[in-house]
């Protein structure tokens, strides 16, 4: 069972929770991922599929602010009316759990999310947000819980929140909750990022497509090792370099883009981007992007197809890389 306490590990965070843990008011920008590679394995005991992926915070992010409740409630409010902001938040659920793992029945708060990551898009937006709250509140309540203890906590909430914790470039393996730690990125990288804001992909339903059509191939879990290392033996890691780009993969993109023709389409017109380096989808969708060597080229590129973009409705983004996860702002 995880409890608080002083820890000196991870001491930026520590640090950051020590300083504003008085504080009525914390605010934690909370940033997308993008899978760099995805790659199914075979099926894990506990039914969950084992995977050996690269994850990839960008700079498209939420912003969440907690204010303190003395009357020990949690309550979430959201500028998107689409979203629930109910028990099955992720958002609430972190909240709950670390309050519970507090043993203060007396903490409460109140959290405002600004939404911006699209809902339902392949980009660990609801992840993110319960990382965030993790993050927060842990710096609200002072509760000086470390990294390492708030990813396991994540881990309990999802299989992407863990990484979402700790951000930056990431091996992912299990069920994407096991991390290894790349070193941070070096070079400006970027990637134009689209999505059709009318279509969302079910990752159960991808996940099962992906099964049906794969399951004789899938790998017995005393071959997962050497699946990993190969993945950890690439040549373009660590760390991401234009020189050397990931030439990305998806095995999941392989069965969204025969039945999601706003996957394929998007896909079709990121092909077209002048010096773009690779195409994939993000996670099990709808989302796509093309990776840049810098922001300049992404720009350019998003500006000279945006007419495109629009006429095909899909929403675009141009966002920079990052070396960090949800983040406590000053």
């Amino acid at each position: 069972m995880l409890h608080a306490k002083q820890s000196s590990e991870q001491p930026g965070i520590n640090m950051l929770s020590r300083t504003t843990s008085n504080e009525e008011i914390v605010r934690v920008s909370a940033p997308a991922k993008i899978n760099l590679h995805l790659e199914v394995l075979g099926l894990r005991d506990d039914g969950f599929h084992e995977l050996a992926m690269v994850m990839q915070s960008i700079n498209l992010t939420d912003l969440l602010t907690f204010r303190a409740c003395p009357e020990g409630t949690i309550q979430l409010i959201c500028d998107q009316p689409s979203l629930s902001t109910g028990e099955d938040n992720l958002v609430v659920r972190a909240a709950k759990l670390l309050k519970s793992l507090s043993k203060r029945s007396d903490l409460g708060v109140s959290i405002d999310l600004q939404k911006r990551i699209p809902i339902g898009a392949g980009l660990a937006g609801g992840s993110t947000d319960g990382a965030a709250a993790l993050v927060g509140l842990n710096a609200l309540w002072g509760l000086n819980f470390s990294s390492s203890e708030l990813e396991s906590m994540a881990a309990e909430l999802g299989s992407d929140m863990p990484f979402c914790v700790a951000g930056g470039t990431q091996l992912c393996f299990g069920r994407g909750e096991l991390l290894e730690p790349l070193p941070s990125i070096q070079e400006p990288m970027a990637v134009v990022l689209i999505k059709d804001p009318s279509v969302s992909v079910s990752t159960p339903w991808a996940y099962g497509r992906y099964k049906d059509i794969n399951q004789d191939s899938y790998l017995k879990a005393n071959k997962f090792e050497s699946r990993r290392q190969a993945l950890r033996e690439k040549s373009w890691l660590p760390p991401l370099r234009s020189s050397d780009p990931p030439p990305l993969h998806n095995d999941l993109q392989n069965v969204v883009v025969p039945e999601i023709l706003a996957v394929k389409n998007a896909l079709s017109l990121l092909h077209l981007l002048p010096n773009s380096l690779s195409v994939a989808m993000s996670g099990s969708g709808p989302s796509c992007f093309a990776l840049f060597a810098d922001l300049r080229d992404a720009k350019s590129a998003i500006n000279r197809y945006q007419k495109a973009f629009d006429g095909a409705g899909l929403e675009s983004w141009c966002c920079s890389l990052l070396s960090h996860g949800v983040k406590l702002e000053q």
